[in-house]
């Protein structure tokens, strides 16, 4: 009951800021409000690696004003239970034509199923394990729609039986506005990563594919993600999925 009233508190919390920074137009404190929501036949985590196994629902989240934003996001397996949420929290480091930087850090929050005895028979509860994270996302412009870049995460978990410690560094591109047929774009976003998990560690490919098409809110993509080398004994040694999502947004002007 604890963590259901939790999840609903925090839901709502984001709901009532998204509110306030739609409102706040208006005394000039935000400078955009966007976001996405998704439906995935196989849920796949911040770290692809992970995946919940099962269709569902994400929700993401950000508003903001110059280097600052604040970015939600919301997961949820197709049964309506809560997955993970990540409260982020992001600023641009740097921002150029050729070069950007960006550093953030967020609360998450994991939730699990387990089966615990109460009176001699078992009894589902949610349990939710918080973890605390950081990272650093350098992007260097090799010409207008070919980008290599780093990104890098630390999370610290704060709940007995957690992760303590996890490193995850990966080597990125993005190749975008990929033109196909008439008004369709494809982006492509190939990278190698190495995760390590206290003792544990393990290197891994995975691509993502996007297709869009211009001045049309839905498009349609795909992750995968393979093992090279592992000692990590979580996660699958191959996963995929496909993905829709409708995205919205909106900039505001300073008058």
């Amino acid at each position: 009951m604890r963590n259901k009233a939790l999840f609903l508190f925090l839901f709502l919390c984001s709901i009532a800021y998204s509110t306030f920074a739609q409102k706040a137009d208006s005394t000039k404190n935000i400078s955009h409000f966007s976001g996405t929501a998704s439906i995935t036949n196989n849920g796949i985590s911040l770290i692809p690696t992970f995946s919940l196994n099962k269709p569902a629902a994400l929700f993401n989240m950000s508003m903001g004003k110059s280097k600052f934003s604040f970015d939600p996001e919301f997961n949820f397996s197709l049964e309506g239970k809560p997955w993970y949420f990540l409260f982020w929290f992001r600023y641009k480091l740097a921002n150029t034509n050729q070069f950007r930087m960006g550093a953030g850090t967020h609360l998450g929050l994991n939730f699990k199923t387990a089966d615990l005895p109460v009176n001699g028979d078992s009894s589902e509860v949610t349990i939710t394990e918080r973890y605390l994270s950081v990272e650093l996302s350098p992007n260097y412009s090799i010409s207008k729609n070919v980008n290599i870049g780093i990104y890098y995460l630390y999370s610290r978990g704060l709940d007995v039986g957690t992760i303590r410690n996890s490193n995850f560094i990966t080597i990125n591109a993005t190749f975008s506005n990929i033109r196909v047929v008439n008004m369709y774009l494809v982006k492509i976003v190939p990278q190698f990563y190495y995760l390590r998990q206290n003792e544990d560690d393990g290197f891994y490919f995975t691509a993502a594919l996007t297709v869009s098409r211009n001045n049309f809110p839905l498009s349609i993509s795909s992750v995968i993600n393979k093992v090279i080398q592992t000692d990590i004994l979580a996660g699958e040694d191959f996963v995929w999925n496909i993905t829709l999502t409708y995205s919205f947004g909106k900039k505001y002007v300073e008058l």
